[in-house]
């Protein structure tokens, strides 16, 4: 039996479903989202850009991205 399991979590302050075992690199992807330009809070903590490739997504995670822009 070959069976989808889904997670639910909060992001950027709006429930979602994502699927089971996703990671935040796969999140961002899924999102168009370049990682090199967005700061990513996993339950209020900051997360390292180079930990968002093994940072797992999990039940009931309230995630928050922001982009970063430039300008002056």
């Amino acid at each position: 039996m070959n069976e989808t399991t889904s997670v639910t979590i909060t992001l950027n302050g709006k429930p979602t479903e994502r699927p089971s075992g996703q990671t935040l690199l796969d999140l961002l992807a899924d999102k168009g989202l370049d990682s090199r330009i967005v700061m990513v809070e996993v339950n209020e903590e900051a997360i390292r850009r180079e930990r968002f490739g093994e940072t797992l997504v999990h039940e009931g995670d309230t995630i928050e991205i922001v982009r970063m822009i430039a300008g002056g």
